[in-house]
């Protein structure tokens, strides 16, 4: 394959740089860090960022390598990203009786929305945990959800929403009948081994 063959066109790798640098600096990766690890100089890392130089497809796929995220991720506008409900990504984070779906780009890491839906007395089981973020929100869009803090508990209703207090220790679990749905928002992004796709069991929340 010649040298034109082996480079994705302008068309394509639009927009790769900038989503590039986003999922870098919110990873908190220096030029130098991700060069490293891509096989790649620092300066010519910079100019694929900036747009200045084409990358080839060996190298846009070292540098997703070096961000731990996928090729299709930085090939999207994630800031301009829908999905539907038949093509959200479904996860799995342990717990009982339960079902969620990832509802923003994975590549995304300023914040996360999930859905869930929980079964009768389903959810994340009696062990008090609290998770690596700066937000924990939370929507009941219909059901009941009961959260156990240490020293408290609150029930939610259809239609009402909470906030957490940070590195609040707690669990929670859904009504005795019927399935609760409620959407989950947090800020920044779970890391992206807290988030496995269906049937790698990790129980975060």
């Amino acid at each position: 394959m010649g040298a034109a063959e082996s480079r994705v066109t302008n068309e394509l790798t639009k927009g790769f740089g900038l989503r590039a640098r986003e999922v870098r600096l919110a990873q908190r990766k220096t030029l130098a860090d991700v060069a490293a690890l891509a096989g790649l100089t620092p300066g010519y890392l910079s100019r694929v960022e900036n747009g200045v130089s084409t990358a080839s497809v060996a190298a846009l796929v070292r540098i997703c390598e070096a961000l731990e995220t996928s090729l299709t991720d930085l090939l999207t506008d994630s800031s301009a990203q829908s999905l539907t409900a038949a093509h959200s990504q479904p996860i799995d984070f342990g717990g009982v009786d339960l079902q969620e779906w990832l509802l923003t780009p994975t590549s995304e890491r300023r914040i996360q929305a999930i859905l869930s839906e929980i079964g009768p007395r389903g959810g994340s089981g009696d062990e008090f945990y609290d998770l690596p973020v700066d937000v924990e929100f939370v929507y009941v869009i219909s059901g009941r959800l009961a959260i156990t803090f240490e020293d408290h508990v609150v029930l939610l209703h259809q239609g009402d929403a909470f906030t957490f207090p940070k590195a609040a220790h707690h669990f929670r679990n859904a009504d005795e009948i019927g399935t609760t749905k409620v959407l989950w928002i947090f800020s920044p992004a779970l890391p992206g081994r807290d988030v496995r796709g269906g049937g790698d069991s990790h129980d975060t929340r």
